[in-house]
């Protein structure tokens, strides 16, 4: 699924597109809008300001014109005619309705309403271009331009507006914000096993009163293909009481189809529809039946029955089960063809939280907005308030730095780890090298391994990859690689498709390189042809081979699964990485959890390789995202809160990262794929999640709504803005935080400004969710740059959930140039609570 992206990746700095790729770079936090408290203007590719008329803006890839120097000077005429054409293209464009999200202050309904719906449609209809509508059926047009009406976790609606409109609303009575609609994309059988959660372990969190705390998790993706073994209904006892959901019936999908573990099915398309037309029913299934396999995959991760003897092409083989087996599932469609609208997600957040879910799993991602302008973190906040554990995924756009998204301190925000399984490949040279990759091949053409085969590789001697060298479409001609192994790069277009471009050419097999974006880093996929992948430095010796060898020559072989790689977990090189930039004292990511070549159920309707030229249908996948990583916390969440039904959602989310672990199963700390080196909380957070030390932490850091609204006022938010979490309240700040990093969060992130020799001090309080009578001692980490002094250094508790304070002061003795990362850790003995400690040294402004 794509979308637009205008450009290259751009720096904070610079305007976005409003309609961002999947997991894209940060945008900026101020970016240009008509009205800067309320309203946030579509960022159009062609983006006039001061900033985009500037002759350096017109030298950026978006004009792929050179406007400096001598040609600036020389061409006085075409950049007037750029201007005609620019202002004539804004033109055009600003007449054509889209879709705003409007935040409404619920609490200002007038009295003159006895619904909110007819107060959204009154206000439509004022702010509307064309003349005021009076009569009762002229009113139908108002609510004609409504997609949706929010009123859970979100207060609002969504509505067609141009931008003249969308500027008047932004003035309306009881408007908190008007966001323009944006696109979001997409971010087994070993995982529970190497996460230590195997059945005997669920069965026993599950054993004990399962009808007082049946757990539902509503997952928001491509919806759910019902007749994979992965969602029986076996064993389990009726659908909750509580539950308010249904089971939304369409082509292709039934009541049946829902069962005691599928409880829920609904789909949301208004806001798809409205922005890009119909949906091609002759293609996509109206209806919760998933096509394409993504929510399969996420929902039998986080929460699928035991599935005995799965895999894939016979890798990978064992019990397939969720993190949660006994959970019961609530599926939201929220992407189609061409993407996931956040107006829809919207939708299915405040639907899902009505409906009575406890967790929910959104592997979804666009560019990080201040959280007050982030409509998923408004919804989430507003899960959050009713008691919903809330798990999102980090996004792909690592190894870059600030390429999170997610970052609201109420969404735990999961990056992706490998396991200690692997699918191991070898490349045979001819000149006697072994070259080790990785591959799930398993066709009926294969290469002898004790043949040497002809391999050629079609990009020049330059390290920089080219259209020939990646093996485009189009690009290869069957004379030079028929009846050859042929060494493609990877880069623009998917991994398995150059496999096929290589097979359609004649080509007999494939060694797929990574290039410097990858790394070392190793994904396995199903390719069409006998392919192995490979890492970038075995990668340029292979191609350095084939151009100095008189007659290169190659082979491929396939070993199939293999267990306890070492070492691992390893942080995988695409997870998105911190720190934070809206909030350098709020740590993300916050944990990482396994999201490389996952084994899980798969649509009937979706090939592996997801290629419409692959007619091959499997009842399980490997893939791998952070969209694979999420759903296992959000299936251990599950677990936690079966056998916690108490804990609100910051317990659950403090109880997995101060169990996490920081080292890997050589006993050193983990490593990032995509450096070989040491691996920072930056790339994995609280650590990887240990759901059975989870389940018994000790102590909790606890956090309300109160304190996330003290934290929102330290964020310098208007009251307007404010209103955008406190909803119906009329809550003000009582400054009760010196800086957000007094937020009561399980991890500390202090930064030290401009003044560094003023002592810095956060505070915490733990909640005893262990032994009534324990003690608690206090271990944290010798910085070089700062003295750290815990108050007091020794806590005793005499009950069970009582809570207790300490302070930690923080003084510079000698500034450091880079962040420095330790840890602070309390322990009884018996359990030990580990906080990560970041200290980071602002340069003077």
């Amino acid at each position: 699924m794509n979308s637009l992206q205008c450009g290259h990746k751009q720096p904070p700095s610079q305007p976005h597109s409003i309609i961002t790729a999947l997991h894209s770079s940060p945008i900026d936090p101020h970016h240009g809008s008509l009205r800067a408290s309320k309203l946030g203007t579509p960022l159009e590719c062609l983006f006039i300001s001061s900033r985009a008329l500037h002759p350096r803006s017109l030298s950026s890839p978006l004009f792929a014109m050179d406007f400096r120097g001598a040609r600036w000077a020389a061409a006085p005429s075409l950049w007037l005619l750029l201007l005609v054409l620019l202002q004539a293209s804004v033109s055009a464009s600003a007449g054509a309705p889209k879709t705003y999200i409007v935040h409404m202050a619920a609490s200002e309904i007038p009295s003159s309403f006895d619904y909110h719906h007819e107060w959204y449609a009154s206000t439509v209809n004022y702010v509307s271009s064309s003349a005021p509508l009076e009569s009762e059926e002229e009113e139908g047009g108002a609510y004609a331009k409504i997609v949706y009406n929010y009123e859970t976790a979100f207060h609002g609606f969504a509505a067609r507006l141009d931008d003249d409109e969308a500027e008047r609303m932004a003035e309306a009575a009881g408007v908190l914000a008007v966001l323009p609609e944006t696109v979001l994309q997409l971010h087994t059988t070993r995982s529970p096993d190497f996460l230590g959660i195997g059945p005997e372990i669920s069965s026993r969190v599950w054993a004990a009163g399962l009808a007082d705390h049946d757990v539902v998790v509503g997952v928001l993706d491509t919806g759910i293909w019902p007749e994979s073994p992965s969602f029986s209904d076996k064993g389990l006892g009726p659908v909750p009481p509580k539950w308010k959901g249904l089971c939304q019936t369409g082509r292709g999908f039934t009541a049946d189809d829902c069962n005691r573990k599928i409880v829920g099915a609904r789909i949301f398309y208004n806001g798809y529809e409205a922005s890009s037309g119909p949906i091609n029913e002759t293609a996509e299934l109206k209806s919760p039946r998933d096509q394409d396999g993504h929510g399969t995959h996420t929902a039998a991760t986080a929460a699928g029955s035991p599935v005995p003897d799965a895999g894939l092409f016979g890798y990978a083989r064992g019990v397939a089960r969720g993190m949660a087996p006994r959970a019961r599932v609530a599926a939201y469609k929220v992407c189609w063809a061409g993407g996931c609208f956040s107006s829809d997600i919207l939708a299915a957040v405040d639907r899902a939280v009505a409906d009575g879910v406890d967790v929910l799993s959104i592997s979804l991602g666009g560019g990080a907005s201040p959280y007050y302008r982030d409509s998923l973190a408004i919804a989430s906040f507003g899960a959050m308030q009713m008691g919903v554990f809330v798990a999102c995924s980090a996004g792909n756009a690592g190894p870059d730095p600030l390429s999170l998204t997610n970052l609201s301190p109420w969404i735990t925000t999961v990056g992706a780890s490998t396991m200690d399984r692997d699918f191991p490949a070898t490349v045979t040279l001819g000149n006697g090298a072994n070259v080790t990759g990785v591959s799930l091949y398993k066709g009926r053409k294969n290469l002898s391994p004790r043949q040497q085969y002809p391999v050629v590789y079609m990009g020049g001697n330059s390290t920089m990859p080219n259209p020939r060298s990646m093996c485009l479409e189009g690009t290869l001609e069957p004379h030079a690689v028929a009846g050859k192994i042929v060494i493609c790069d990877r880069g623009i277009s998917p991994r398995v498709q150059k496999g096929q471009v290589v097979k359609e050419a004649g080509g007999i097999g494939m060694i797929l390189t990574n290039t410097m974006a990858n790394g070392e880093e190793l994904v396995a996929d199903s390719h069409l042809l006998p392919a192995v992948a490979v890492g970038e430095t075995e990668g340029i010796a292979a191609k350095k081979y084939t151009k100095t060898a008189t007659k290169p020559t190659a082979t491929l072989s396939f070993s199939g699964t293999k267990l306890g790689i070492r070492p691992s977990p390893v942080v995988a090189a695409f997870s998105s990485r911190g720190p934070n930039y809206l909030t350098l004292e709020i740590l993300k990511p916050d944990l990482i959890a396994p999201g490389v070549n996952i084994l899980a159920a798969w649509s009937g309707d979706a090939s592996p390789s997801s290629l419409a030229s692959d007619r091959r249908r499997v009842g399980f996948n490997i893939l791998s995202g952070t969209s694979m990583s999420c759903p296992h916390v959000a299936g251990v969440a599950a677990l936690l809160k079966a056998s916690h039904p108490d804990w609100s959602p910051a317990q659950i989310k403090s109880a997995l990262m101060t169990t996490a672990y920081v080292h890997d199963n050589t006993y050193r700390l983990l490593k990032d794929a995509a450096t070989g080196e040491a691996s920072t909380p930056f790339q994995h957070g609280a650590g990887n999640i240990h759901p059975v030390r989870a389940l018994s932490p000790g102590l909790v850091y606890d956090i309300g709504q109160d304190d996330y609204l003290e934290f929102l006022c330290t964020q310098n938010l208007t009251p307007t803005q404010l209103k955008a979490f406190t909803k119906n309240s009329n809550m003000t700040c009582k400054n009760t935080f010196s800086s957000p990093g007094d937020l009561n969060y399980p991890a500390m992130s202090a930064v030290f400004t401009d003044e560094p020799s003023t002592p810095l001090t956060v505070h915490r309080t733990v909640t005893n969710v262990g032994p009534a009578s324990s003690t608690y001692h206090v271990k944290v980490t010798q910085f070089k740059g700062a003295d750290v002094v815990v108050e007091p250094s020794t806590l005793r508790f005499s009950s069970a959930n009582q809570k207790l304070a300490y302070k930690v002061t923080l003084k510079t003795k000698a500034a450091q140039k880079t962040p420095e990362f330790g840890a602070l850790s309390w322990s009884d003995g018996v359990h030990i609570v580990r906080s990560p400690l970041i200290l980071t040294w602002l340069p003077p402004m």
